[in-house]
Order: C-alpha cells, then structure tokens, then sequence
C-alpha cells in the first residue's frame, strides 16, 4: 500500500470518525433531560436555524437576540420569574426570538394570534393576568388598546434586534449558555394556549417545561427528525401543531425552517417544487398541515398542473423524491383527500392524534403503510384508555388499555383480539397538561381519580388491523338516532365521497320522535347543484338508510377556526 493511499485512507477514517461524532452529538439532543430548545443552540451555532421573508438566521444568532431581549423582560418584570407575558408576532424570526427570551428569564409565554378579535385578546389577558405584553410595531396599535384596557405594560420590539440577528457572529461556549439554571426548568410552567371555547369560555391550558421536553423529544424520535431535515412552516403560532410538532421540534434537533408569514397555495406549490426558490431553500424535506390546506393544494393542482402530464409526473417524482415526511393533523383527514394527495405527491399522509392538553398521543408508525381513516397506535411513553358510562356506578367502566413498547402494543387489560373496541378515549403520560390556569374545578373535572385525562374523543380498536381511529367527539360527533348510536364523521367521510360534494360538516339535531336526526351542511362544487331528494338516492347504496341526512343545508363555505376545525355546536343553532 503506497503512502499516499495510507494517507487518505488515514484522513478518510478522521473525517467519518468526526462526522460520526457530530452526528451523535445532534441526535443526543433528541433525548436531552430537560430544558427549553434553547439550551441545544450550543451544539450548532453557525446552522441556518430560520428563514423568514427577510433573511436567514443562524442558531446564534436567534439565540444572542433572544438573549439580548430576555435581559429587558427581566427589567419590565422587575426580576420577578413565572409571570404570564403575552406575545404577538408574525410569523418570522420575532416569533422565535420573543419566545425564547420569554423563557430564558424564567417567564410563562401566552402567544396572541391577529386573527384574534379584541375582545378575544383581552379576556386571554385578564383570564391569565398578564404583567407584560410583547409585539412587533405590526400590531403595536392594535396590542396598544389591549395594554390599555388591562393595565399591562407593551414593550415593541426593536427592528435593530432582528436586523442585528442576521450578521454573522463568532461565539464560544460561554457565549451560548444564558438563561436560568436547569432546575428552574425542570420545576416551571413554559406556556399557556387557550383551547377553543366550544364549551363555556375557553381555558388557558399550562404546559411545563418538562411536558414540552417530552412532546419534542417523542415525535423527534417517532418522526425521524435529522438535523438534516427542512420543514416549510405555514402554520398559525398560537396552536400545539404549529409550535410544537413544526417549530420546536426542528429547533430541539438542529434543524432548518423555511417559514412563511402566512398560507397561500401557489406559494407553498412553488417551495414544495423547489420553483424560483433560492439554492438553499429546494430541499424541502418535511411538511405538515390540516387537512383544508391540502384541499386547497390540491385545487391549485387542478388549477394549474393538472392538464400538463409532463407536469403531473415531474410533481410526483419531485415530491416523491424529496420530501421524506408529510403529516396532517388538527382535524379528521377526509379519505378522499389521502387517496388524491397520495395520486399526486406519491406521499401517503402520516395522520396523528393530539390536543392542546395532551400534544400528540396516537400516530401512525412512520415506517408503516399508514392507511387513511385511522391515527395508529400510542406514541411511546403514552398510555391510553378506553372507557364506557357504567350505569350501575359512577365509575368509567374500562373496555381498553394499553401503551407502546418499541413499537408493539402492550395490553394491560385482557382483551380479545379478534373483537373491536370502542368507548371514550383517556389519555396519561409525561406530556399531559398541568392544569387550566386558575381553574381548579375544571381541571379536577377533566381528570379520574387514577390521574387519566379525559379527551372527550370517541376512539375504536381495531382489532384486525392493531390500530385506532378516532370516531368522533362524545357530545358533538356521536348522533344518537332511532336508538342507533352514529358517527358524524362516518357520515361526512361517505357524502364526501359524492362527486357533486366539495365540502360537508354533520351535525345532530334534536327531534321528538328520532331523539336526534342527521342533519347535513353541504358545500357543493363550482356549477353544481345538490338537493336532499337527490342526495337520498345517491345515498341508497351508499350509507345505511338511518345514516341518511334527514335535514340539508346547502352553503358557500363552512366556518372553521385557524386550525380548520368546525364548531359544529354553533352550526347546529344556525337550524333553529
């Protein structure tokens, strides 16, 4: 062997013995024991962490503006820790940044969305008593009267802080190493999202550092997240699914997000394609979303590729291809949309189940066929449960439960496996909430006495298959009718497949002799026209006849709130 072939080989060997090294170090942040993603900003300062629409961001230079800002708040709040500190920004690297330094003085971040009425903004305010008000001069007016109203102090950012946050820095160790000490973190509240308000006023729900860690930490494992990865980000920031699953998540490992300020289909067309994008911004590896953006996705498809073949199958292979990882989630993912996206990306859709009070509890496997109209099987670390009303007791009577163990289910009750399951889905494990923000009682309420948290979701087991699917709400998506207990969501999934239907939402509605009766909200294509006589026949072959909406309301468009849910409850007072 000659000398110069004993060098490379030598040389070789250091290089992938150091890439080896660099690899483990990032991948061990997957699984660090506790902390805001912050902390992991060390292990890669000079990465591209973020960019917006007007620049990229490294690791340090985010995690130096934050810094910067986090000694301000510390001011505003004269050094006190664990107050509330509502934020309101874009969707850029002052959304980041704010966040961060929120945390790293030892505050609870509550995010605004602008989507929010004033009204709104201000019970979040007086609800959580907020001491402090963070924005960007975008919303200064706005976020000025919510100040006003409540007697909390605004700060506005600095436009020089995120401007200062793109040049390049030289850090060291020592540099990268502010905030509390781990322990606060370990013991402390990080934020408060508000649910939805369906019922009664909407409660702010509070995730610990410690639940936020483990939320991260399982889906960055049970999702394959590299450092590597690139995430297009078009998701609200008020929200679990677009703070933790496609924000925090790439942030933890090291990896980049391509973040845009808000959803348009022909744009995130162009950044999935890779089409007049910069050199850096083509590798779009991950992309999550509801179900209403695909739909609309897939509209613009039609639009503008469809009839172009040569089109058609450079999308597919591009996409195919490319992207690793296509999830959706926040609401049931019509079958009709997996099969289409599936025809047209060559991706099929990784669904998952999760709440604000719980994060992602059921997902598909990711190395599994992921078949559409169920959510898979436990994430690890989860426990679930499924119960029934037991009329000879107060007590939940127990039909289910079980947890995953590298990847298989473990029953801990007995059960046939040959027999399906279905009952009310309880939830238990390190991500679960702490508690409604100064509401004991409620809190008390949505837990037994064993600690189980009760999602209010009705879930099936299927037996055959070895995996769940979420049915429907217990009050909202469960139709008692003729004595016969229906699925709205079973409903909507089979007018859905009616080649007049864009859209459907159902709902029960309350009826002396039925008890309840199957009322439908239709949205019907462009030119076409839909009528409840001609719908029943349709549906003759299609749906047992108790399943067939008895009431039809034809509409332009169906409300949902930012994360494409329906408020089925306010749908069904628009009948009365």
């Amino acid at each position: 062997m000659s000398l110069l072939t004993k060098h490379l080989r030598s040389s070789i060997m250091k290089l992938s013995k150091r890439a080896q090294q660099t690899q483990a170090k990032l991948q061990a942040t997957a699984n660090l024991p506790g902390g805001p993603v912050f902390r992991n900003a060390q292990n890669f300062p000079d990465r591209v962490a973020l960019r917006d629409h007007i620049s990229s961001y490294t690791y340090a230079n985010i995690y130096l503006s934050a810094n910067e800002l986090s000694k301000e708040i510390t001011q505003l709040v004269h050094g006190r820790t664990g107050e509330r500190v509502l934020f309101m920004c874009p969707n850029d690297a002052n959304y980041v940044i704010t966040l961060w330094a929120i945390w790293m003085s030892g505050q609870i971040a509550v995010p605004l969305s602008p989507m929010h009425p004033k009204n709104i903004l201000l019970y979040y305010a007086n609800d959580c008593a907020s001491k402090l008000i963070i924005t960007t001069s975008e919303y200064a007016d706005l976020m000025q009267k919510v100040s006003k109203n409540t007697h909390n102090r605004m700060h506005v950012l600095d436009e020089k802080l995120k401007l200062n946050c793109t040049q390049k820095v030289t850090t060291s160790q020592n540099d990268l190493e502010g905030g509390l000490p781990l322990e606060f973190y370990d013991n402390n509240n990080a934020l408060i999202l508000y649910t939805s308000g369906t019922t009664g006023s909407p409660k702010g729900v509070v995730l610990s550092h410690k639940n936020l860690q483990f939320q991260i930490s399982t889906l960055v494992d049970a999702w394959k997240w590299s450092s590597n990865d690139v995430i297009l980000h078009t998701l609200p920031l008020h929200h679990v699914h677009g703070i933790v699953n496609a924000l925090l998540c790439p942030l933890h490992i090291g990896a980049k997000t391509i973040m845009l300020k808000k959803f348009n289909a022909n744009n995130v067309w162009s950044y999935l394609l890779g089409i007049n994008a910069k050199p850096e911004d083509r590798k779009i590896s991950v992309y999550m979303a509801v179900p209403t953006i695909y739909n609309k996705l897939i509209e613009e498809y039609d639009r503008v590729f469809k009839a172009d073949n040569k089109m058609v199958e450079y999308i597919r292979n591009t996409m195919k291809n490319k992207i690793r990882l296509m999830v959706s989630g926040s609401a049931g993912l019509p079958v009709p949309i997996c099969e289409r996206w599936k025809e047209i990306s060559g991706h099929r859709l990784l669904e998952r189940y999760g709440m604000t009070e719980t994060g992602m509890t059921l997902s598909h496997v990711y190395e599994s066929d992921r078949e559409p109209g169920n959510v898979g099987i436990p994430l690890p670390g989860v426990s679930i449960r499924l119960v029934e009303d037991d009329e000879n007791s107060e007590e939940l009577k127990t039909i289910l439960e079980c947890s995953n163990v590298d990847g298989e289910l473990k029953f801990t009750e007995k059960v046939y496996k040959s027999e399906n399951h279905k009952g009310e889905l309880l939830v238990k494990g390190d991500g679960i909430f702490r508690e409604y923000y100064n509401r004991p009682e409620a809190t008390r309420k949505e837990f037994t006495n064993d600690g189980w948290f009760k999602t209010g979701d009705i879930c099936e087991y299927l037996a055959e298959k070895k995996v769940f699917k979420i049915v429907g709400r217990k009050s909202v998506d469960i139709i008692k009718s003729g004595g016969y207990k229906l699925s709205a969501l079973e409903i909507e999934a089979k007018l859905l497949l009616h080649p007049d239907i864009q859209e459907c939402a159902v709902v029960g509605l309350e009826d002396e002799t039925w008890g309840q009766q199957v009322a439908a909200f239709v949205v019907p294509k462009q030119d076409k026209e839909i009528t409840l006589e001609n719908l029943r026949k349709w549906s003759e072959d299609k749906m047992p006849k108790y399943w067939v909406p008895k009431v039809l309301k034809i509409m332009n468009s169906i409300p949902k709130n930012a994360m494409g849910k329906v408020n089925k409850k306010e749908l069904a007072k628009s009948f009365s």
